[in-house]
């Protein structure tokens, strides 16, 4: 009897010498399976075949806790329905894991007897069937390996849960390699994908960039130099005749009759007829020089020399090309010009003295009748600008200047919101002087501010009056940068408030040079002036220098696409992309958008489709005094409400 207990005790010990070796090579061969594996799926899913097989259970889960510990997810499985199980997310306070996480501890039968009553009545019935260890990280709670359901029957033992903590131990660490490497990867993509983005926003900003300095540089009509470009390379020809001993000449051809025949005709027409005449040009011109085109009807040539008698003689060919009638709306147009020529260094030797006699050669070109005029220093101050200044003086004195107000649409609604005053001067004909022509004179000799508090006094008198009439316009007066950044002008438009009884409502329209100005004082000047309740619109947007992210820190409330882009959008695909793009950009700076030159039904259902803001242009009206506005909006109105689709004047055309 007493050999057959030690026989029977010798075949336990050796039975239990063998599970502890199995189980230390199953923990052995874990261990080297996990250790080269950084795949966390993979990983888990190694664990809990190895972990099923150690304690010898039916089925085994592997929950993983989230990384803010409110909620845990059976992330891996092996044995009976895991199918049903896996991916199952559950609220931490549910259920085992939640108690293992708030113990700290593993949970077995043997726990039951640690609970209160009331806690051993909860878990009983789970407690035979259900073993869970904790798996701690480093320093953190990762989640726990669940044993459920022994197999063949029976409960988990304490040599299950001691062999099955020792092997939570071993794979945590390996478990949260697999993490961090998942979180690695998962930057990495991220960061790729962002690098990608970062490329591509690169690109595009390269093309942007490119395809601005061209709109800055070129005229988009005829691609021509602009007059920025046309004055750029004038100082790099005044150099190089400085270094060589060479002569210069400029010359600036002016259409005759191109307004009249612009409107008379139309945009379209008028676009044609100078894409024809710079064609023609070009074709004189060649890669002599530089040829320009400085502004509507204006065009500029630049040649290095070449002396008074050649000058003459190529100004007298661009003429002669000009006598071959052009075809427009079925007409043959017959186009004269007039020249204005001055010389390096005979009649100035920088860039702002040879444009300024430039310019008083055309104006005595086109007083005295001349086709070619070369510039008379002795005859030509006092015969041209002089003169027209001294005209324009004594008209300002006299009150003979007006402002006219051109109707501003709000698209979304079709109602008439405000207007933009312009200044109108009458001639004896019963026409009117070209504003371009006076402005650019009180530009050049200091009248322009003065000019500006006239009109900003009158636009005030007008609003007030419109007021009392219960019309509520905003006014948008246009003013130079010289003026914003007088000392005196804060204090100045104060007075002027508190004259018309802080009337509000009026809106400065600013150019896009302005930004080449003092930004911090700028923005400062702004910003109180905002505050005295004026508002902020850039005027001519497009034409310049500024960048919409730049305008995002100054108080700008609305951008003026410049109608050299709108009137042609429709039928030219570079114009369109500048108007979209633009009214994209603004809207998400929070910038109102409005689009000038608005002159055909189709541009204007184009910018209602685009969302843009607020239009102006013929197609709704062209400017018109104070007294006709009230009747406008009367008839703009009655159409509205009666006749028009969405409410949109797509069919609108209050000038005929």
């Amino acid at each position: 009897m007493v050999h057959t207990d030690h026989g029977e005790h010798f075949k336990k010990l050796e039975n239990e010498l063998k599970q502890r070796e199995y189980e230390i090579q199953l923990l052995t061969e874990t261990t080297q399976a996990i250790g080269s594996q950084l795949e966390l799926e993979k990983v888990l899913e190694i664990i809990a075949k190895r972990a099923r097989v150690l304690i010898n259970s039916e089925t085994l889960l592997i929950p993983i806790l989230n990384k803010e510990f409110t909620e845990y997810t059976y992330s891996s499985g092996d044995g009976a329905n895991i199918d049903e199980i896996i991916g199952e997310t559950l609220p931490l306070d549910f259920g085992v894991c939640g108690w293992v996480w708030r113990n700290r501890k593993a949970w077995w039968r043997g726990v039951l007897d640690e609970l209160s009553d009331e806690e051993r009545n909860k878990w009983e019935n789970e407690a035979g069937t259900l073993i869970m260890v904790p798996l701690m990280g480093r320093d953190t709670f990762l989640g726990g390996i669940a044993g459920i359901n022994k197999v063949g029957g029976g409960e988990f033992t304490e040599n299950d849960l001691h062999i099955l903590k020792l092997f939570a131990g071993q794979v945590a660490i390996a478990i949260e390699n697999a993490m961090a490497m998942e979180k690695l990867e998962e930057a990495k993509r991220v960061s790729e994908a962002y690098q990608e983005e970062l490329n591509s926003l690169n690109k595009r900003l390269v093309s942007v960039n490119n395809e601005l300095e061209h709109l800055t540089l070129y005229d988009q009509l005829t691609g021509l130099p602009n007059r920025l470009l046309f004055r750029d390379r004038l100082q790099q020809d005044i150099y190089i005749a400085s270094q060589q001993d060479l002569f210069i000449t400029i010359m600036i051809i002016d259409i005759d009759r191109f307004k009249e025949i612009n409107e008379a005709l139309g945009h379209e027409e008028g676009d044609k007829l100078l894409k024809e005449i710079s064609d023609r040009f070009i074709r004189i011109q060649g890669s002599k020089g530089t040829l320009a085109r400085l502004s509507g009807d204006e065009f500029a040539v630049l040649m290095i020399n070449a002396n008074n008698d050649m000058a003459i003689e190529q100004a007298q060919v661009f003429l002669d090309i000009l006598e071959e009638p052009v075809q427009l709306a079925n007409e043959n147009v017959s186009v004269t010009a007039k020249i204005g020529i001055t010389q390096y260094p005979e009649h100035g030797d920088d860039v702002h003295t040879l444009l300024k006699h430039m310019d008083a050669a055309i104006i005595a070109a086109k007083r005295s009748k001349e086709s070619i005029h070369v510039y008379q220093p002795e005859k030509d101050d006092t015969t041209g600008r002089l003169v027209l200044y001294q005209n324009i003086r004594q008209a300002f004195e006299q009150s003979e200047f007006l402002l006219y107000y051109q109707p501003k649409i709000e698209l979304v609604s079709g109602i008439m919101t405000g207007v933009e005053a312009l200044a109108r001067w009458p001639d004896q004909n019963n026409g009117y002087v070209p504003t371009e022509m006076f402005i650019s004179v009180m530009e050049q000799t200091g009248m322009i501010n003065e000019f500006s508090y006239w009109a900003l006094d009158t636009a005030m008198s007008q609003r007030v009056e419109w007021l009392r009439e219960g019309m509520d316009l905003n006014i948008s007066v246009n003013i130079p940068v010289t003026m914003l950044l007088e000392n005196s002008f804060v204090s100045r438009m104060q007075s002027l408030l508190e004259q018309h009884n802080d009337v509000g409502g009026i809106t400065l329209e600013i150019t896009e040079n302005i930004f080449f100005s003092d930004y911090d004082r700028l923005s400062r000047l702004m910003n109180e002036l905002q505050d005295l309740g004026f508002s902020f619109s850039i005027d001519d947007f497009g034409t310049g220098h500024s960048s919409l992210s730049r305008l995002r820190l100054l108080p700008v409330s609305e951008i003026k696409i410049d109608k050299s882009f709108v009137m042609d959008m429709c039928g030219n695909k570079d114009d369109e992309m500048i108007v979209k793009s633009t009214i994209e950009l603004a809207h998400n700076l929070g910038i109102q958008i409005c689009a000038e030159g608005v002159e055909t039904s189709a541009v204007l259902q184009q910018l209602n489709h685009w969302r843009c803001d607020n239009v102006q242009g013929y197609c709704i009206s062209k400017a018109m005094p104070a007294v006709e506005i009230k009747q406008f909006i009367k008839r703009s109105l009655w159409i509205v409400a009666t006749t028009m689709p969405n409410n949109l004047y797509f069919d609108l055309e209050i000038n005929e």
